[in-house]
């Protein structure tokens, strides 16, 4: 480990994984209810790629629908010369409630925001520049969010399968797939009691065809043999029925592909209820993070750092630490359950947060710094060192080192992240016990100067430190030299 780096476990088969998360809507704000897709979907991206997938993120952006004949019609009566200076919509959820407010109460304007759909779905070239228009601001305060998290994803909305689903509804009528009802038509699927509906009675569809276009252009054009949905726990009954029509037409092969729903729970508030502002509004995700930021900044101040650490610096440790707690929060819980989310205990360095485990790595990595032995030295000491295991707890640490590919292992088959938290939660404890029973540096009583450097001892100290930052690597959480 320490000469070749903290390598993943062998894979057996190599697949092309395919990981659908995040997935907000255009014109509307991302919320705490998109926070832990993103998060889960980011680190489950992580891990694939450390231990050798090939990894496509997709983002099903909300970005294609009847809300947009809405939205286009208020932009061209707000903005009559949009075609020729970019509208400055600012805020583009004020902007989703005005055109919604005078959609409910304003009948000429919502024949306008009809007519406008049709316009839309029949591309016409203004209306297409007006939804692209609405799409990109959208898109932009997406970013941000992305930027900070240090999320990367590509973007595939619902637009992109439009054409797809004309597809989907000409081959599964030629397979003898759909029933008429109503003046709709619908899927029976095997071991589902109520059908899909394909086509509406007027003719549009809905999202069991989008998906059913979806599922089909990952599996034959994306060509991926790992689907992976990182989506709440409500979409279960739908999803289930989308993977079962897929299998029925022989679309993938369970024993071939994976195919999979990774669900979640919702975030409730200290009250154990789904969490809101005070007002009852949805959190909005950008407050949540300045929150974060600021909760951060004033933990460090309290104790002190603001006056051991430059400008720069707390600037840094601040970030790492507001959005590393944020993530690590939500990953060390089992993502089947909800979780309460809570600023005090996650920004607490004791237990099993993220602002302990930073903590613990900065500490474990000045050890070296203080000894006065390089990284080089450390390098050269790797290849001649004898690690000497002689002390009890010297040997508990090695053992929960070396389970590292273990723990990777099983995240790997059930993709429940919180096991790889509890066994880096668990490997600070351990490292902890080893480091006050066993004197890696002995320093003269008097004058303070180095006597001497176990060696051996060091070396155990920089295995723990490069397993916990490759840990961190996959909850993407950044390491820090200083704290």
């Amino acid at each position: 480990m320490l000469n070749r780096g903290v390598k993943p476990p062998r894979l057996g088969v190599k697949r092309r994984a395919l990981v659908d998360f995040s997935s907000p809507n255009i014109a509307k704000e991302m919320h705490v209810g998109h926070l832990r897709s993103t998060i889960i979907g980011e680190s489950i991206c992580r891990l694939l790629e450390w231990v050798g997938h090939d990894v496509v993120r997709i983002n099903h952006l909300g970005d294609w629908g009847t809300q947009f004949g809405m939205l286009i019609a208020h932009l061209k009566d707000k903005f009559p010369n949009y075609k020729v200076v970019s509208p400055p919509i600012g805020d583009l959820q004020a902007f989703y409630k005005e055109s919604k407010a005078r959609f409910d109460s304003d009948e000429a304007f919502k024949k306008k925001a009809y007519e406008a759909v049709v316009q839309l779905q029949s591309y016409d070239k203004d209306h297409i520049n007006a939804w692209k228009l609405i799409c990109d601001v959208s898109r932009k305060e997406f970013q941000k969010i992305y930027d900070r998290l240090g999320v990367s994803i590509i973007e595939r909305g619902e637009s992109f399968y439009q054409e797809l689903m004309k597809d989907v509804v000409k081959l599964l009528e030629e397979k003898g797939k759909l029933e008429l009802d109503d003046g709709r038509k619908i899927m029976f699927v095997p071991g589902c009691s109520v059908p899909m509906t394909i086509v509406k009675s007027d003719g549009g569809f809905t999202y069991d065809t989008s998906d059913m276009a979806a599922i089909r252009h990952r599996l034959f054009d994306e060509k991926a043999d790992w689907l992976i949905y990182v989506v709440d726990a409500g979409q279960g009954s739908h999803l289930q029925q989308v993977f079962a029509a897929a299998e029925d037409l022989g679309w993938y092969n369970k024993k071939l592909t994976r195919v999979e729903h990774v669900a979640f729970g919702v975030v409730l508030g200290e009250d154990k209820k789904k969490f809101k502002t005070r007002s009852g509004d949805t959190v909005r995700l950008v407050d949540l993070l300045d929150e974060g930021i600021s909760r951060a900044e004033q933990k460090l101040v309290e104790k002190g750092r603001d006056k051991e650490l430059t400008k720069e610096e707390l600037e840094a440790v601040k970030r790492a630490v507001a959005y590393g707690c944020i993530k690590y929060a939500d990953l060390s819980h089992n993502r089947n359950h909800d979780y309460v989310f809570s600023f005090d205990k996650m920004l607490d360095d004791r237990g099993n947060t993220a602002a302990y485990l930073l903590y613990a790595l900065t500490r474990i990595r000045s050890i070296a710094r203080n000894s006065n032995i390089s990284q080089e030295d450390l390098k050269q000491a790797a290849r001649t060192t004898r690690i000497d295991l002689g002390h009890p707890k010297e040997w508990k640490l090695a053992k929960c080192i070396l389970r590292l590919p273990e723990v990777i292992l099983r995240c790997l088959d059930d993709l429940l992240l919180h096991t790889l938290c509890e066994y880096l939660y668990e490997l600070s404890n351990t490292f902890t016990e080893f480091y006050d029973s066993c004197y890696c540096i002995e320093k003269d009583k008097a004058t303070g100067a180095i006597v001497k450097v176990n060696m051996s001892r060091l070396l155990l100290c920089e295995a723990t430190a490069n397993v916990i930052a490759t840990g961190f690597h996959v909850l993407g959480i950044n390491p820090l030299e200083k704290m």
